[in-house]
């Protein structure tokens, strides 16, 4: 069995993350597998050295709206089947996901929605939820073997965020947003970091406003969710909190194919 190091990163614009080293990153680290969200920016917009990235080739996808959102896939091994967006008519204008097919599994970048502006978008977030769900489940069903990463833009449970009392009225604690991910777990998906570990402590975003990162007041809103029928091929998960560039920081786990 071969081993795939994946990786995924909200990098909250991929210009601005390209400015602050991303290339040299890159380079350094050397992923199998490099899923990237709200990259911000249209295929065109994007500089050319990270669209050619050396030893990769790169997929993007962006939404209708200028600036905003927008997943990106860099991969040493060319899927047999790439697709922009889930198919599911009204959540694909806004660019967030990439859906690639390796075969052995078939794994899912997506940015999902953010629900703190406005409760209309809060109810988006969770139709999205919804529509999100029944789509894996049905390709669960079939036997397939998913992996599902991005920022998925709410913490879990309350060992996935540094303050979680202050928190259960807003969007990405609350009640409602949890239970769906009790119910993604519930459906048959695996959290892959607390196949690992289960203290607390971990984050995978901190407010910059505030400074929080060096505080380590963060949340852990960033995931790989394996299915079970995955479970035995996942090595190791794990968080690279090192890694600046972004209010986000990357997330990874080493699978075996």
């Amino acid at each position: 069995m071969n081993s795939l190091r994946m990786l995924s990163w909200n990098v909250n614009g991929i210009r601005a993350v390209h400015r602050k080293g991303f290339l040299d990153w890159v380079k350094a680290d050397g992923p199998d597998i490099l899923c990237l969200q709200e990259i911000k920016a249209k295929e065109g917009q994007i500089p050319r050295a990270v669209r050619h990235l050396e030893g990769y080739r790169a997929y993007f996808v962006s939404g209708d709206r200028a600036g905003y959102g927008g997943v990106a896939l860099f991969t040493r091994t060319e899927p047999s089947e790439v697709r922009t967006g889930l198919g599911i008519p009204g959540f694909d204008d806004e660019g967030r996901a990439i859906v690639a097919d390796y075969g052995d599994f078939i794994l899912y970048d997506v940015y999902f929605p953010n629900g703190k502006a406005s409760p209309e978008r809060l109810d988006y977030k969770m139709r999205f939820y919804e529509a999100f769900l029944d789509h894996v489940g049905g390709l669960l069903d079939q036997g397939k073997k998913i992996v599902i990463c991005g920022d998925v833009n709410t913490a879990h449970q309350e060992i996935d965020l540094a303050r979680p009392g202050p928190n259960r009225k807003f969007s990405g604690f609350l009640p409602l947003e949890r239970e769906w991910m009790d119910r993604l777990v519930s459906r048959g998906f695996l959290d892959s970091f607390r196949m690992f570990h289960s203290e607390g402590g971990h984050y995978s975003w901190w407010d910059l406003k505030s400074r929080a990162r060096e505080r380590n007041v963060g949340w852990r809103i960033d995931y790989f969710f394996v299915s079970r029928n995955l479970q035995d091929q996942v090595e190791s998960a794990f968080i690279l909190n090192e890694v600046q560039g972004s209010d986000h920081c990357p997330v990874g786990i080493r699978l075996k194919v």
